[in-house]
């Protein structure tokens, strides 16, 4: 009897310790599914005033793929990582700035079946990190409703009109199509049309941001200009592969000196001289930074547009096999585009590859087409 009572009051303990174990790993999944906490309180943000507010930048890195590569002494880096460093330097380093930071990360699962947040956001002001937030991403389309969301709750109200950036740094935004972009979900899409709507929601019907930074391989194509530049001044972009070595984003840094007494233009051309320099030092491959001036590239954009969207028509309508025959190309290789206005508005930096087919290929138009 003794031994059966005993037997009991065991089988009570171990029944008890095993629902507070599984309350504890309840407690422990929850809290890592939820968001960290906003660093300062609203009274606390007061003290850093928006008054002081001169620029706003946001930075969008995109991380969910391949972002390994190696530089020159065979170092590995991932791509997505070295950017999320930068920026956040790049935003501490700006006493007159508001910051926003989106790392869109891989998905992952906490003790193999619970997934977690894979957006990281981060809000500095004026040199002072304010919030720092997991979110989940878009689970369907990917428009950056979830981000915009975010810039809309922080972002500064100033009666002075502030001076806004746009940096996007991944992968090549295909024209169209776009399954596989996120190797997380195969299925979902994302195109320079998804891009350029997603950009939408960090502005109003009335602005349009300043300088956009399109820190990816094979951005200066006429079409990625055209749907881009309706909501840009000017627009940095590469017309050639980057692999994946990106823009230098610590040209940012301390933007009250650098920025103070210049146009956007020159800042742009400078930051493209300063990521051209960069990429020179460090990357074998052949390497072209693009200054576009919107206003002045209009000229251009419309003598060809029918040709280059009937172009787009025709590679929509090829089948997979069939795609992998096209190639990039200069478009200045192609006679169609060989006109007056090519050059108009647009300040290339180029270098030849040390090594390849294009070794010999001395200068480059900053405009990338198709061939088929």
């Amino acid at each position: 009897m003794r031994k059966s009572f005993s037997k009991s009051v065991k089988n009570i303990l171990c029944s008890q310790f095993y629902i507070q174990f599984c309350c504890l790993t309840i407690v422990v999944i929850l809290s890592s599914c939820s968001s960290d906490i906003v660093l300062k309180s609203e009274s606390q943000q007061d003290i850093v005033s928006a008054f002081d507010t001169k620029y706003s930048i946001v930075f969008v890195i995109h991380g969910d793929g391949d972002y390994l590569y190696h530089d020159t002494s065979n170092n590995d880096y991932n791509a997505d990582e070295e950017t999320l460093i930068k920026a956040k330097k790049a935003a501490l380093e700006n006493p007159n700035a508001e910051v926003f930071i989106f790392h869109q990360k891989p998905k992952k699962h906490f003790l193999f079946f619970f997934p977690r947040k894979e957006g990281e956001f981060y809000y500095y002001r004026n040199g002072q990190l304010i919030a720092n937030e997991s979110y989940w991403r878009d689970q369907e389309k990917s428009n950056f409703d979830i981000e915009a969301a975010y810039y809309n709750k922080f972002h500064v109200v100033n009666q002075n009109k502030l001076l806004k950036m746009f940096l996007y740094f991944g992968h090549e935004v295909p024209e169209f199509g776009g399954a596989g972009y996120d190797e997380s979900y195969p299925e979902r899409t994302f195109n320079i049309d998804d891009l350029a709507i997603g950009m939408k929601g960090f502005t109003t019907d009335s602005s349009t941001f300043d300088l956009t930074i399109l820190s990816t391989c094979y951005g200066g194509t006429p079409y990625t200009l055209s749907k881009l530049g309706s909501l840009s001044k000017i627009i940095i972009a590469s017309p050639e592969n980057l692999h994946l070595s990106y823009f230098d984003a610590s040209s940012l840094e301390r933007l009250d000196i650098s920025l103070q007494y210049d146009d956007v233009l020159s800042f742009a051309k400078r930051f493209a001289q300063q990521s051209f320099d960069r990429l020179t030092r460090n990357v074998q491959t052949e390497i072209s930074v693009v200054v576009y001036d919107v206003e002045n590239i209009q000229k251009f954009l419309n003598s060809i547009k029918d040709d280059y969207n009937n172009t787009l028509s025709s590679l929509k309508g090829l089948t997979q096999p069939n795609l992998t025959e096209i190639k990039h190309c200069d478009c200045a290789d192609i006679p169609m585009y060989q006109i007056s206005t090519i050059s108009n508005g647009v300040d290339v930096l180029y270098r030849p590859a040390k090594f390849g087919r294009s070794k010999n290929k001395q200068s480059h138009s900053g405009w990338e087409c198709w061939k088929y």
